[in-house]
Formats: C-alpha cells, structure tokens, sequence
C-alpha cells in the first residue's frame, strides 16, 4: 500500500508542477531541492507514473554517484510505495542486479550507466534519467550527463532528462542541457546552530593519504563534547576508512552509544542499520557518502572534521591515488544540513571560524585532478577522442588527455589517431580500469582474483603482498571479502567469451596493468621502469625479491621516492613479457664523470637489464655527448692559449661596443653557433682529450667577419698593444669589455695631452710606479695631470729620487729611464 502520508511530506512536491511543465516544454530541466525534500525519492515515483493511477507508464533511470545511496534509494522508494526492492523499483550497482519484470524505476550508479550507455546509446525503453547529486562532480557523471545530452539531441530527442541536486552551479548546468528550465523546491528548513571547535594546538595539514594523529584525537575529542552537550545522535564526517577506524577505537565505545562506521566497503547490514535508525543513541561516523542522497534518521548533531578525499594524478611519478584535502564550502553546507533534517540541530566544525572564508567553494571536478585513462577510453568509445564535441562543463586538461592516451595505445585500445580499437571496445564494457581490464584480457580470466581485489583497495591488514592477500580474501569472511568474491564471479562471467586457455598469477596480473611500475632491487629500493624509485617497509614479506610489480603505491611527505602499499612478487621473464612495449635496446652515447661514455644497453623503461662497452659508437652520438661535455664543463674543455683569450675578450669588446658584425663569444651564444666555429674538428673529436688539442682560438677566428671585409680591421678596431709616448708597445687588458685597461708606468705617458683610445673608447689607464705599482687610476688623463699628479708626485718622488718627477708632467718629454739614464 503506497504511503501518501509519507509522501505528502516531502516539500519537493510543490514544485512538481513547475517540473513536469519544463519537461512537458523543454525535456530537460535542472531540479535544485534542499536535502531532505524527497528529491531523490518523489521526483521519480512521479516520473514514472507511479503515484497516480491515470499517468502514462515511463521507463525511470536514476543515476547515483556511490552504490550505497542507489541501494539506500531504491529501498526507500519501494517502501514509500509499500512494495519490495525489485518490484516496481529496483536497483543495479556492480556485481548486483534487484530488478523484476515489472520495474519501472531502476536506480543505478553512473558507472552503471555510462556501460548501459556504451552498449545501447539509445536506452531502449528508457523514457526519462534523473541525474542526482550532480554537484558532486563525479567524473562517470559528468561523462554520463555530456552522452545523454548527445543522445537526446541526435537519437533521441524524446528522452527526459532532470539535473538533480541539493547545491550546485544551477545556471551551468542549465546552459549544458540546452538552456533548461531550473526549477526550485524549498524545503523544510530546521535551524542548524554551527559551534566553532578548532584544535587547541597547531596541526599539520594533511598530505597524500595522511592526516595528523592530532587532528583526529582531537576530532573525537569533539564527538564525545557533542554527546555531553546535545540530545540526539551525532553523524560525523571523516575522509577516509582508516580515520574512521581510528576514531571509532579512540571512542571506545561508551556502554549507552552504538558507534557505526559508514563508508563504502562497510557491510550491506551495518548500512541498512544505520539508516533504519536505531533504539540506543549512536555515532555515526561516515565518509562523505553521508553528505547527500542518504538520510540518516535521528542525527541531530554533526561533528565535521572538515576534511575530505579527492583523486589525484602525479604523472612525474606515473602515481595516482586519493588525495586528503579540505573540504569545500559546498561540502560544508551539505554536510551541516544532515543536523536540520528533522529537526534544529547543530554542527560542530573543526577548525576556526576565521578558515571559513579561505575554503574553496565547490569541489575540484574530478575531470581536472583524476586519472582520465578510464574517460578517455570512454570518450574514444563514444567517437569523439578528444571530447571537444561533448558537453562538458570543464574541459579535460590537455596533459592528462595525452598521458591517458599514452596508456590507451600502450594496452592497444586506442589506435594511432585515437579512435577506439576493438579490444578497446571489449575493454570499455568490464566497467574496470582500463589497466586493469587489460590484466583480465591478456589472462582469458584466470587473473580474476587479482584484477578483483585490485578493483577496490582491500583492506589494509590484508598486507602488501598481493598473492598474500588475495588468499586472505578467498578465506576471508568479513564484508570485503564477500564483495571480492561476487566481483571474481562477474569478472571470470566477462572474460568467458574470450578464447584461450587461461594463464596467469597474481604477479603477472599487476604487471599486465602496470607495465610502467615492474620494478628491480637496487641499492636497498626498487627501482621501477618509470624511473622513480618506491620502497617497501620495513616488515614486508616482499623484501629480499629481486623483482616486484607494484599495483598500490604512495608518496610519503618529503620524499621523491614511492612507497609501495601493493605488489606481488615476479620474475624477469614476467617483467619483460608483461613491459614489452617499454623494453629497448640501443647505443646509449653520453657525458658522464668528465668524458663520453658509450655503451649499448638492453632497458626495460628505466632497468638497465644489460650494459656492454660500445667501440664503434655512433658518430652523430658521439658528437652530440662531446657537446653535453662543452655544455656541462664548459668550453675550457678546449685549448685556450694566452693568445686565444685575448682573442676572445678582444672580440668581447667589439661585441659590446660596436655591435654586429663582430660576433658574441659568450658562453651561450658560441654554444649556439658551434656549427660555425668548432667544426671540422669537433666531427673529429672522439673524448676528452680530443678536445683538448683542439686550438680554441683557430676556431674563434672563423667567426669573425670575413665576408664584409671588416674582420681585416681588428688589429685597428682593437690592438693587442698600443704605442705609448715613450715609445713602448703596451699590451691592453681587454678582460673588462665595458672599459679595456692599461697598465703602464707614468713617466712614460709624460706629453699626452688625453687618454689613448680603441674604437672610440678610452681606454682606463693604470698609472705605475717605476716599481710596477699601480699610482693611480684615471680615464682622462688631462684631468689627471692637472688635479691628481701632484698629489702623486708628492709621494713618490722621496721614494724613488732617481726617476723623472716634473713640475709640468703633460710638457714633459716621456721616458722609460732613469735621470742617469737621461743625462747619459
């Protein structure tokens, strides 16, 4: 018997009308409805006609991110219709199906329809999708939602589509679905008090998968204040299972509370419990499933650590896994309202009011910090590789396409212009990882252990030890490894219409779906073929194997390196098989410790599986280490005689001051122009100290300009040396190109009325004693004998009475003697 009195409460049912005018006119619509207003539960009972004797029978898909809220929905709505799952409504989630022939509200996961999509584009006997929770930015969802909305503009243009959700970017979503009407419900609005409860001390901010042991004391420090302080059971929100755990075990669980934990892998009956309510007073503790789709009955207190779990991609490192982050504003506000469902309530928020403000207001979409190897293949499925055809409220980054492409044509399910092979159709319907659903294939089905147990993080007191776990799932009880063992059944279904005798382990399963991450001991880690080292810890059985596959792996904070969480044990045959398409053999030509090393070497990505010395070595290799060389030590490396320096900072010189043609002998430029300058010697040269004969300053003079006739007037333009009055030749000092010095002893520039200049510039004279000592420093040597000479004079002349000190140094007759000399 259907439950009008129950339904009649739900406040989403004043804008019905409002909503089946939008989709009478327009087809689409945008549903946006507070939580708690029956949403998710009413809208679809309607949709199909199931409330009202005289409506049109409709085929009703809903699309939920999480399978527990499919279930929790599906369940729901049964009851509200005084049926049994599996009559009128029913439910699929991977590796379950509750429908029967008569169903005609069918709640799904996205990914359950994004395959549902793939094999049928037109949903057959599908009249209307209720896409729910749509701000959760699920990457299925969003992919979903952009192929429903081609359907319906190219196949089926009758086809009903409604965007649900409690908080979301309405207008975006409006404009994606062709300008669709938005429709709002208001709902039953309890007052929810927020209660500001920072930890008292500073914490360290999460990072990867860690969260500081501080942080979630002092979390469950405030879920036994709330119990103290509040009536009515407390729903708190964590990131993660294992932060779950450990708060559940800092509670201890008081003898009058029943603490739960909610999450994805709990079991079916501790979720059924948690949302048929209870008679004890409870804790909830729940990751964000808890935030939409599912009400939790009786809570009226929520304890929000503030934290949450995002994915996220290290393509450096080939590395992807779930990201500790804090949750959003969005986030904040759904999880607030699970307090005022029933009635006023209050939120106990874990960090300072004055944060608030700082927080990013919606989540990151998955589809711009997610792995896009599954969207990709999904895309190139659909016909449009780059999803530039899609409906998409954000487009895929440019560099996460390529690398997930990258995969795609490594596992052969892409081809050279990224259209969609046949194995990669074949792949695209496992509803696995691509990576995964590649170990499956190439195994005929007999790693459909390993595949399954690597589809969904197992626990972590399972180990590290891939084929130690796997045995502990098939001997296990517990609600884990039910759902493994249901998920080795559809997988071994799937692969069973491929040929071939089945031949795998559990090793060459993670290194069929992880090529890139086969990895060999060296130096105390492994070291992997992607070239990033990972390290196991310091209790696992895996330690002492020569080599691994690792499947699960982290970054630790601080650290570059890997830290493995799952791997399996594997031999070099494995590795080699399994990473073919990484393996290379070739002359390996390069700079190494001051000299080029040649060698040929078989590689496996980055292993160095073997190494011999290579005599006969590629010329151009060759050639082009000698540059590394040049580039690395420098271009000391060749022989620079005394008359090569000077040829170079002579040529510096002119470069500063007079420009082209004179040409730039710095580091870089003459690097740039090596071709020019260096050759043929340098096709020559072999190693080290082939570069070392090479005349550095032979080379030079092929860059100066010969071809306009100028590089006749260097010796002009820029002297070795200049004639003083004396009549002594003095070499310049050009090793400061803005200003060349020289160094010559005063008496010799008696008579000279102005400084000696080289192409225009005056040249900075230093002025040395008759011992050689610099006396003074001047560029105008008028102003010097006029102001600074006496001073000098002053000085000096007690000091050496033999040399010439005149009264009038700039009428004076210049000399290298002394007076003997002179008098003589």
């Amino acid at each position: 018997m259907i439950r009008y009195d129950a339904l009649d409460a739900l406040p989403v049912r004043s804008a019905l009308p409002a909503l089946g005018d939008a989709l009478e006119g327009h087809g689409t619509a945008v549903l946006v409805a507070p939580p708690g207003t029956g949403k998710t539960t009413l809208v679809p009972l309607v949709l199909a006609g199931l409330l009202d004797s005289g409506a049109p029978a409709r085929k009703v898909v809903v699309a939920e991110p999480r399978r527990i809220a499919a279930r929790a929905a599906a369940r729901r709505m049964a009851w509200l219709l005084g049926e049994q799952v599996g009559a009128s409504v029913g439910y699929t989630v991977r590796g379950e199906r509750v429908v029967g022939r008569h169903t005609r509200v069918e709640v799904v996961t996205t990914g359950v329809l994004l395959q549902r999509l793939q094999r049928d584009q037109e949903l057959t006997g599908v009249d209307a999708v209720v896409l729910d929770e749509c701000h959760e930015r699920h990457l299925d969802a969003d992919t979903t939602a952009a192929f429903l909305w081609d359907v319906r503009q190219t196949l089926r243009p009758e086809l009903r589509l409604v965007a649900a959700s409690a908080t979301t970017d309405a207008q975006g979503w409006a404009r994606l679905l062709g300008d669709a009407p938005v429709v709002e419900a208001q709902g039953v609005s309890h007052p929810v008090e927020v209660v500001w409860a920072p930890p008292p001390r500073p914490v360290r901010p999460p990072h990867g998968m860690r969260v500081d042991p501080a942080q979630l004391a002092h979390v469950a420090s405030v879920v036994r204040r709330a119990l103290s302080e509040r009536a009515g059971d407390v729903l708190c929100f964590l990131p993660g299972v294992g932060e779950i755990a450990r708060v559940a075990g800092q509670l201890g669980g008081p003898g009058d509370v029943e603490v739960l934990q909610v999450h994805g892998r709990a079991p079916a009956a501790v979720q059924d419990a948690v949302l048929a309510g209870g008679e004890r007073r409870r804790v909830v503790l729940a990751t964000s499933v808890a935030e939409s789709s599912l009400t939790v009955p009786g809570v009226r207190v929520v304890v929000d650590s503030g934290l949450a779990r995002e994915p996220r991609v290290d393509h450096a490192r080939g590395l992807s896994a779930l990201a500790t982050v804090r949750a959003s504003q969005a986030a904040g506000r759904q999880r607030a309202g699970r307090a005022g469902r029933e009635a006023p309530g209050a939120v106990y928020r874990c960090w300072a009011e004055a944060e608030d403000a700082r927080l990013a207001r919606f989540p990151s979409p998955e589809i711009k910090v997610a792995d896009l190897t599954a969207f990709a293949l999904q895309v190139a499925c659909w016909g449009d590789p780059d999803a530039s055809g899609l409906a998409l409220l954000d487009p895929p980054p440019g560099g996460a396409m390529a690398a997930a492409r990258e995969v795609l044509t490594a596992v052969g399910a892409v081809d050279a212009a990224g259209r969609a092979t046949a194995r990669g159709a074949r792949l695209a319907r496992l509803g696995l990882h691509p990576r995964l659903g590649r170990a499956l294939l190439d195994t005929s089905g007999a790693g459909a252990e390993a595949v399954a147990l690597l589809s969904e993080e197992p626990p972590r007191e399972y180990g590290d030890d891939l084929a130690a776990a796997v045995r502990t799932a098939r001997r296990g009880g517990d609600a884990y490894a039910g759902r493994w063992r249901s998920e080795v059944r559809r997988l071994r279904s799937a692969a069973a219409e491929f040929a071939g005798p089945g031949a795998g382990n559990d090793g060459l399963v993670a290194a069929l779906a992880f090529p890139e991450r086969v990895a060999r001991a060296d130096s105390g880690s492994y070291l992997m073929a992607s070239g990033t080292r990972a390290e196991l810890s310091d209790g696992s059985p895996l330690r002492g194997s020569p080599w691994i596959a690792v499947a699960v792996a982290d970054r630790p904070v601080g650290k570059g390196h890997a830290r493995v969480q799952l791997a399996a044990v594997i031999d070099e045959d494995t590795a080699r098989s399994a990473a073919a398409s990484l393996y290379s053999e070739r002359q390996e030509v390069h700079w190494a410790d001051g000299d080029v090393v040649a060698r040929r070497v078989e590689r496996l990505g980055a292993i160095e599986l073997a190494v011999r010395p290579l005599r006969d070595a590629d010329p151009v290799l060759v050639r082009k280490a000698l540059l590394e060389g040049l580039r690395q030590d420098g271009l000391r490396l060749l022989r620079w005689t005394p008359d090569a320096d000077v040829l170079r900072q002579r040529l510096a010189f002119l470069r500063h001051h007079l420009g082209d043609p004179w040409p730039d002998v710095g580091e870089d430029a003459l690097h740039a122009r090596v071709d020019e300058w260096l050759e043929p010697e340098l096709s020559r040269a072999r190693r080290r100290a082939d570069l070392a004969r090479i005349d550095a300053g032979q080379a030079l003079r092929r860059l100066l300009p010969w071809a306009s006739g100028e590089a006749t007037r260097l010796d002009e333009l820029a002297p070795e040396r200049i004639a003083v009055p004396s009549g002594s030749r003095v070499r310049i000092d050009y090793g400061t190109p803005e200003q060349p010095v020289l160094a010559v002893k005063l008496q010799e520039m008696f008579g000279l009325q102005e400084s000696p200049r080289v192409a225009g510039v005056p040249l900075l004279v230093h002025l040395l004693s008759p011992a050689g000592r610099p006396a003074a420093v001047t560029a105008d040597l008028a102003s010097f004998w006029k102001d600074g000479y006496l001073g000098v004079r002053a000085e000096l002349r007690g000091r050496y009475p033999k040399h010439p000190w005149p009264e009038d140094p700039a009428g004076a007759e210049p000399t290298r003697y002394t007076n003997a000399r002179l008098r003589r």
